[in-house]
């Protein structure tokens, strides 16, 4: 199973349940998941370089890592281009289309399609919000399955404890 990681997934980490400070050894983890089973995409990655926090000096110091996937092939493209033709003129407000579309989200989930990848992100479905555009409402109907960073990580079988 390959996992992409939205933004949020770091965000969240650093900010509450594995701040730097607290837990360093999930930042560790990190490092060593993604070489295995785990990836996000240079936009999600560019989001994060322009912080100025340890979330951002983590993220500087992978800015070139294997892990971080392109998005300019082919099939992702392709899948980008539907995915954009399906919010024009679909139910949601048409601002709301338009910073889903000019961010990294609808990225994530045409690079998910394309390589069969699970989406890790805090956003849930909710068939309700037409304001803006919910990463799993777009998943559903292209059977990409999302979850959240706690689901992943039991999927994943990680344990932090003082012997990590």
């Amino acid at each position: 199973m390959l996992y992409l990681l939205d933004a949020n997934v770091f965000i969240e980490a650093k900010n509450r349940y594995y701040a730097f400070d607290i837990v360093p050894a999930f930042w560790t983890w990190m490092d060593y998941v993604v070489v295995k089973n785990v990836r996000t995409i240079k936009m999600v990655r560019d989001e994060l370089l322009v912080k100025d926090d340890p979330l951002g000096d983590w993220m500087r110091a992978r800015k070139d890592a294997d892990w971080i996937l392109p998005v300019d092939d082919e099939a992702t493209q392709i899948a980008f281009a539907d995915i954009a033709n399906e919010l024009d003129g679909s139910q949601y407000h048409r601002p709301g289309v338009e910073k889903f579309l000019s961010g990294a989200d609808p990225w994530l989930i045409a690079k998910a399609m394309t390589l069969g990848a699970t989406i890790v992100t805090h956003e849930v479905a909710n068939e309700m919000v037409l304001r803006r555009v919910p990463i799993p409402n777009l998943c559903r109907a292209r059977s990409v399955t999302c979850m959240d960073t706690f689901d992943a990580m039991r999927e994943l079988h990680v344990k932090f404890d003082k012997h990590s």
